[in-house]
């Protein structure tokens, strides 16, 4: 049962390429930075003395790496760290990252973020090749090919290159050799985002620049689409665009910048604060609203509430108390209870909003549940008027880059008219974003964009490639 009517994103990548043998520590607390990306799992692979050893479990990473865990992985210079959201294969250990392969003269640790959409056909090449698999998740067939490529090539970064080449789809990868090689690759559309930091014990590469923040590494930039680069006992040694095939039309994934990343990371050259505050201004110019009172929807939508207010001149107020201490242990053994479960996570507060007039903005509607919870929260505490405003467009398709959204015959949009939406929620008017005024609030991104899940789908069939040749030769 799908427990949240948020789209969610597949997961999250640190390493750390280091002249001490720090880089346990360093990575897990970049997981603790990441953890927004995914609850599911978590797990870090360190390579020491030509060695790999891997924890990783379910869980948060405070979980998984409770107690004196953190001090009892291996010291090492060298190390690859993963949190997971399930988009294909299972919640279980064996398909959390990092995945560590074997192969004829080594041993690699691959974290993945994002979906391969010709994985199928590369899992079954390699399994006529020999290659056994213990997991469900791309990510393992990523490691596997990687490994297979650098037995080819007879060496690590060449074989990362072939390897790259064969994949299509979404990959930001973080990869651990037991020789102190850290290898960074993103894909040549760029569809989710990785970046490079330094300090004076070496170099990391994250998912996002706020975990390199909390971690003492000064950003350096952001891995260009289609890169690779090489870190070695600590020093960048190579650096080149290598992959240069792409899909027709794709680029960076826009919701990075409406709801998955945090507001204090900053992704291809343009704030993630920035953009949703950006997001509200548009808001403002495409939904005016005679109302008293502007509250955003924790967390996402605060920036964007932010905007609207500055645009509209209603003041900003708090309209919620978050519940923060939740988190994964709260459950809903009953219908009623799950119907309460957004007011246990976010209750009204009833003295800015009684008699009020409201302008909630919230960062998107999937399904229409969740935001019909919050709308009936706020009048049920004396709200006057609840008038809804959306940060992304009408979601309409589903995407095969690892965003997980709804089957399109489950997603509100493809159902109702947007007047049809507004009663269902129970609001009092509601406005999405224009696809433009998405683009506009985030044009000084340094990247274009990949907005097909509002627009017109992300189709795999020109994504795919006969890579069963390819990979024996």
């Amino acid at each position: 049962m799908k427990t949240s009517d948020k789209p969610r994103e597949e997961c999250a990548v640190f390493g750390a390429g280091l002249t001490v043998d720090e880089a346990a520590g360093v990575v897990y607390n970049g997981l603790l930075a990441l953890q927004h990306r995914g609850q599911e799992g978590a797990g870090i692979a360190v390579a020491h003395t030509n060695r790999i050893s891997c924890h990783k479990d379910v869980g948060l990473v405070s979980e998984v790496f409770s107690g004196d865990a953190p001090e009892r992985l291996p010291k090492g210079k060298t190390a690859v760290g993963h949190t997971r959201y399930s988009t294909t294969g299972g919640n279980s250990k064996e398909n959390v990252g990092p995945f560590v392969t074997d192969y004829l003269t080594g041993r690699i640790a691959v974290s993945h973020n994002g979906n391969i959409t010709n994985a199928k056909e590369i899992r079954e090449k390699l399994g006529q090749n020999g290659l056994q698999f213990s997991a469900t998740s791309d990510s393992e067939i990523v490691s596997s090919l990687i490994a297979y490529c650098i037995t080819k090539e007879q060496w690590t970064l060449p074989g990362v290159i072939k390897a790259a080449g064969l994949l299509k789809g979404a990959f930001s990868l973080a990869v651990a050799s037991g020789r102190d090689k850290l290898i960074a690759v993103r894909d040549p559309n760029g569809f989710r985002p990785l970046c490079l930091g330094r300090n004076a014990e070496g170099y990391a590469v994250a998912s996002e620049s706020c975990a390199l923040d909390v971690c003492g590494f000064e950003f350096v930039r952001d891995v260009r689409p289609g890169e690779i680069i090489l870190i070695e006992n600590g020093r960048l040694t190579y650096q080149e665009v290598k992959l240069t095939e792409k899909e027709y039309g794709r680029g960076l994934c826009i919701f990075e910048y409406v709801y998955f990343a945090r507001p204090d990371s900053v992704i291809d050259g343009l704030s993630v604060y920035d953009a949703r505050y950006n997001m509200g201004v548009a808001l403002a110019e495409e939904y005016p609203v005679d109302a008293d009172v502007v509250c955003g929807v924790p967390d996402s939508g605060l920036e964007a509430a932010s905007g609207y207010s500055a645009k509209s001149g209603i003041p900003l107020m708090s309209g919620f108390v978050k519940n923060r201490y939740i988190g994964r242990s709260f459950i809903y053994p009953t219908q009623t209870q799950r119907d309460s479960a957004v007011r246990q996570k976010l209750n009204p507060l009833a003295a800015n909003i009684r008699g009020k007039r409201v302008v909630l903005v919230d960062d998107s509607i999937v399904r229409g549940t969740t935001s019909e919870k919050i709308v009936r929260s706020l009048k049920s505490a004396g709200a006057k008027e609840v008038h809804m405003r959306v940060s992304s467009p009408p979601f309409r398709h589903a995407c095969h880059y690892g965003t997980d959204i709804d089957s399109e015959e489950n997603l509100i949009a493809n159902k109702m008219s947007l007047d049809e939406i507004c009663h269902a929620i129970g609001a009092d008017s509601l406005g999405y974003i224009s696809i433009d005024g998405l683009k506009k609030s985030c044009g000084k991104c340094a990247l274009p964009f990949c907005s097909a899940c509002f627009t017109s789908g992300c189709g795999t069939a020109r994504a795919k490639k006969n890579v069963l040749e390819a990979v024996s030769s």
